[in-house]
């Protein structure tokens, strides 16, 4: 079996486990069997990371409910194969070759020597930031709630946010801590660091180390690096100024609030759909021109290697970096003063005229089954579920049984990639020695 076939059911055997277990009239706060559909749904949307949900997690779900959410959500966030690798380790077994190779295939890495130690790093990662994100969100939560629930709260959330996956607790998610600087700055950091990649994270972190050991410069930061932290910064920078200039007249988001609130609130609005689904408003009354731009940032996403969707900045750069030569009159593309490989060019191409695809498709189908809906809210919904974000205008719950079916493949494509769930429906491609004549075509 190939890798991107093992990686693709894979993640369906998890959602699946994870729909038998939320069904049980244990993960219900009633005590009654569960609805298949909500099941499938709360399953599908914890291991993509999404946090879309049919229902409120924090009154519907039992706390065993809820820590089967939170299960599913950290097994999602690490990958079906770092977590089998994972469990792997903790067995004792030795790795073979196959297995070797699906991990290498499956971590993009250059070579298949040190794999294990990549696990380890990544679940160590992994582990000090939610650790960390616990801690901080404890004197938030605590003084309301108690040390139990206080707590459970603080890991809930802080699994969450790292995972990029938006599931909250709280009925109004969290709008009710959106002036407090603790929640909104903890939520906001695990966000980001959770969906920058962890070799973004490990590279950072030598980089730090050596200045701080005031030891002579070894590592050459990638190009991973650089287009990954570059974008990230100038997407979040974009994204708060544009939120902070449209929604402060709108008085049902920010327009009622002080200097200090908005900012805060601009801030979280930027940073939550690349692509955690945690909100501090009310999406649904944000204005048209807010909801164009976060379905935007949505679609865009997070980086390659971390826990979030989209298409990832590393494509978003690509592109526009061959428009750029275009305009130059350049025939190759550079990024840092790098050639960019036509593999990789025509990889982001296929990434996002594939996703664009599936965005289109699904939102055709939802308007033909649900056509009282608006088509903003209808596109917003998709480009959520695709992206793995988690944010809604409040349509999820009312949505037909026939459209959250339709919204639980389009995460499932958003969570597996639409090439690597092409090359398992398809096969892995193979490289042809046949060349044909070139011709010219009119484009544009």
């Amino acid at each position: 079996m190939t890798v991107s076939r093992t990686v693709c059911l894979g993640f369906l055997a998890v959602i699946a486990m994870g729909t038998i277990l939320l069904m049980m009239p244990f993960s219900t706060s009633n005590g009654s069997w569960n609805d298949p559909i909500v099941a499938l749904f709360t399953s599908t949307s914890a291991v993509c990371v999404t946090g879309l949900s049919v229902v409120d997690p924090g009154t519907y779900f039992s706390f065993w409910g809820q820590l089967f959410i939170t299960l599913l959500v950290q097994i999602g966030g690490l990958g079906y194969m770092t977590s089998t690798t994972f469990l792997i380790l903790l067995i004792g077994r030795r790795f073979d070759l196959r297995q070797k190779i699906a991990i290498q295939q499956a971590l993009d890495r250059p070579g298949i020597s040190g794999s294990a130690q990549v696990i380890r790093s990544i679940i160590a990662t992994t582990l000090i930031f939610e650790i960390t994100g616990t801690f901080l969100l404890l004197p938030a939560f605590v003084p309301n709630y108690g040390w139990d629930k206080g707590l459970w709260l603080a890991i809930f959330h802080s699994i969450n946010s790292w995972n990029n996956a938006g599931f909250s607790l709280f009925k109004d998610n969290l709008i009710g801590y959106q002036s407090s600087f603790l929640v909104v700055f903890t939520v906001t950091i695990l966000i980001i660091f959770g969906g920058i990649g962890y070799q973004v994270i490990l590279e950072m972190y030598i980089w730090l180390r050596d200045r701080f050991q005031k030891k002579p410069a070894k590592l050459v930061l990638s190009l991973d690096f650089k287009v990954a932290t570059s974008t990230t910064i100038l997407l979040l920078f974009i994204g708060t100024i544009a939120f902070l200039c449209i929604e402060a007249r709108n008085p049902e988001t920010f327009g009622s609030l002080n200097l200090r609130d908005q900012l805060l609130l601009a801030w979280f609005q930027s940073v939550t759909p690349r692509t955690a689904g945690f909100n501090t408003i009310d999406i649904g009354k944000m204005t048209t021109a807010g909801l164009f731009i976060t379905i935007a940032l949505m679609f865009l996403g997070a980086s390659p290697g971390g826990t979030g969707g989209g298409i990832k900045t590393t494509t978003l750069r690509v592109l526009t970096s061959c428009t750029q030569a275009i305009l130059q009159g350049k025939e190759e593309v550079l990024l840092y003063e790098r050639k960019i490989a036509i593999p990789l060019i025509l990889k982001a191409v296929g990434v996002l005229v594939g996703s664009i695809a599936i965005v289109i498709l699904s939102t055709i189908f939802i308007a033909v089954t649900d056509p009282e809906l608006d088509f903003i809210q209808i596109l917003f919904e998709v480009v959520s579920a695709f992206a793995t974000v988690g944010l809604s205008t409040g349509i999820t719950a009312s949505v037909s049984t026939a459209a959250k079916l339709i919204l639980v493949i389009t995460m499932y494509i958003g969570r597996v990639g639409v090439l690597l769930l092409m090359s398992a429906a398809l096969g892995d491609p193979r490289p042809s020695r046949i060349r044909y004549p070139e011709e010219n075509l009119l484009v544009g």
